[in-house]
């Protein structure tokens, strides 16, 4: 059995796999639950007007920051772990390199900054404001993120039809589903409350699936 050290003590690789694919599971509730308390707490800050992203700024951005790095190292630890770790839906190639890829798109959201936005954090002025060199690469790393995460949703649920799963793979294919058309109405119809509000959920219905797929390697693996 191989194994990997850390620290001075020695573990066997399936446990180290597993604690990998256990902190993937956790890093949806983690940056949902720092999103969510953050939104709710923060003055000026309102789920129908701004992304969860211009959290990243003010004195307590680095909570954001901090969950964007956090959950995106921790969904790169589970895209290798499941190269080793057999999954009926995800596979060892195409869906753990897109999963990996996602995680790297949520470390760059966590390193480069989005633009404070509409009033917030408290003195920005109204409107969209200007778009800085860092935004951009901001928003670079969400669709990075983005299209991983749909194609993960939109893979696995083609594995898990072949595989006769049918429940399985309706709830890949709807997730990814949803939050395709959440992410094209945002950009369409930017500053809309309802577009702002469908992909505030579209981002949990994505964690969601995240976290049971990977929840799924756990008990398979």
């Amino acid at each position: 059995m191989s194994e990997v050290t850390v620290g001075a003590r020695p573990v066997d690789r399936a446990t180290w796999d597993r604690a990998l694919l256990a902190g993937g599971a956790l890093a949806g509730p983690l940056w949902v639950v720092t999103a969510l308390a953050q939104g709710l707490t923060r003055d000026g800050f309102d789920f129908r007007r701004h992304p969860v992203s211009v959290l990243s700024n003010g004195d307590l951005g680095w909570i954001q920051i901090g969950s964007f790095v956090l959950a995106g190292l921790l969904c790169l630890g589970a895209a290798a772990a499941l190269r080793r770790v057999p999954h009926p839906g995800l596979g060892p190639r195409t869906a753990p390199w897109l999963v990996g890829q996602y995680g790297l798109g949520m470390v760059l959201a966590g390193v480069f900054v989005a633009d404070p936005l509409d009033g917030f954090p408290a003195g920005t002025p109204a409107g969209p404001g200007e778009v800085s060199w860092h935004g951009l690469a901001h928003l670079g790393a969400g669709v990075l993120a983005f299209t991983a995460l749909i194609g993960a949703c939109l893979v696995a649920g083609r594995r898990f039809a072949r595989r006769g799963e049918r429940g399985w793979a309706a709830y890949s294919v709807a997730s990814g589903g949803y939050f395709a058309v959440a992410w094209v109405a945002l950009m369409v119809s930017a500053g809309n409350p309802v577009a702002m509000l469908g992909f505030g959920a579209a981002a949990v219905v994505g964690w969601a699936w995240m976290s049971a797929t990977l929840v799924r390697a756990l008990r398979t693996g």
